[in-house]
């Protein structure tokens, strides 16, 4: 081989070895590039609207203890939200939304009260359960009448309150006396469970037939007293988005937390059953 053919051959390794350098130097930048890229897309897609603004929910009196808790923590999760909340009956909350009462939010204690909203098409999303709630009697502190099933209710001289039939807990209660085959005749129809059971906190009645997350949330005010008609008388509570609402965006975000995993262990240690 000639001098000038090594020197060729030479010259030609060279510049291969450098192509393959750069190839080489090209794609990592290329690779790394990419990966930076597919870190900006995925941080991008990850993060969510910051939300803002003010959510109001009407919810079943019963859900008083445990949205409340939910409330702070959707606003400590979400700085520049506010939650308020309008509690009370949920055929009073239902007819207020229908009769054009601002509200984002409905999470009512029946299926059939939140048909009411539903009826008139207010709502923005189809209903979801998202807990469900069992009756129970609270009697004064120590029970001092000795009440030990529903039955006990029907003595004579004993004082009761019942929520009114038209209110979730109150038909629950109708529901359970059917299923025993029991009358009673109770001194009071209150508006909503909170207001049955103050009285027998208030010791203005002697008995009351009210949810299991009341009775746990009076704590030592009272004393609970399960019975088995209850099971027959099982509450499902559904949650919507409401079609007037101003802060949808705000709004489902309430909504999912507490259907989250969560918001499910705040109602169940409150007493709810899960859905």
């Amino acid at each position: 081989m000639t001098r000038s053919m090594r020197r060729t051959r030479r010259t030609l390794q060279v510049a291969g070895a450098g192509a393959a350098a750069l190839l080489a130097l090209t794609a990592c930048s290329s690779s790394d590039s990419d990966s930076d890229s597919g870190k900006s897309d995925s941080s991008a897609s990850s993060s969510s609207p910051k939300l803002s603004g003010d959510v109001t929910v009407f919810a079943a009196a019963s859900l008083q203890e445990s949205f409340t808790t939910l409330g702070k923590e959707f606003e400590k999760q979400h700085p520049g939200t506010h939650v308020t909340f309008s509690f009370g009956g949920s055929d009073s909350l239902a007819a207020g939304i229908t009769g054009g009462a601002p509200a984002d939010v409905f999470a009512s204690a029946s299926p059939k009260t939140m048909k009411i909203v539903t009826d008139k098409k207010d709502n923005a999303t189809a209903p979801a359960t998202f807990v469900r709630n069992q009756l129970e009697i609270a009697t004064l502190p120590g029970n001092p009448d000795k009440v030990a099933s529903l039955k006990d209710l029907t003595k004579s001289g004993l004082k009761v309150v019942l929520c009114d039939k038209t209110v979730p807990c109150g038909a629950a209660a109708q529901k359970a006396l059917d299923a025993g085959k029991l009358k009673l005749t109770p001194v009071s129809y209150e508006e909503d469970v909170k207001s049955a059971l103050n009285k027998v906190v208030l010791k203005e009645a002697d008995a009351a037939v009210v949810y299991e997350t009341d009775v746990k949330a009076a704590g030592s005010k009272v004393e609970g007293v399960d019975f088995p008609e209850s099971a027959k008388a099982i509450n499902d509570y559904p949650i919507a988005l409401l079609k007037n609402s101003k802060n949808p965006e705000a709004a489902k975000a309430f909504m999912a937390l507490v259907r989250s995993a969560e918001g499910q262990k705040v109602l169940t240690e409150a007493g709810f059953l899960k859905p």
